[in-house]
């Protein structure tokens, strides 16, 4: 019967793989705003509000708003994503922590 490898310290982590890739950042910027825009359509379902009217309560354009769910786009600002969560009555908390015990925080 085979050994099992009991080292939970095997290979190494995601982040240090983009980390040496140099895209950590990107990725963790495009899984922000997925998950920010995630919670805006949750909203949106919640409070019955389609694209366009969106739009209309945030003062912009519906192609600004076809933005803000694009998922390859990037582009999109703080502003906006403040500006739908608001327009649907929603408040934003940005947390920041120490990543204790990450190559990076050293």
């Amino acid at each position: 019967m085979p050994r099992l490898c009991r080292n939970k310290h095997v290979g190494s982590s995601l982040d240090d793989l983009l980390e040496a890739d140099g895209t950590l950042e990107q990725v963790e910027a495009e899984a922000l705003k997925r998950v920010s825009v995630w919670q805006i359509q949750q909203a949106m379902g919640q409070t019955g509000v389609n694209k366009s009217q969106l739009a209309q309560k945030m003062h912009t354009s519906r192609t600004v708003v076809n933005r803000l769910f694009d998922e390859t786009d990037t582009g999109v600002t703080i502003t906006t994503l403040v500006k739908a969560g608001r327009a649907l009555g929603m408040t934003w908390t940005l947390q920041a922590g120490e990543d204790i015990g990450s190559p990076r925080a050293a």
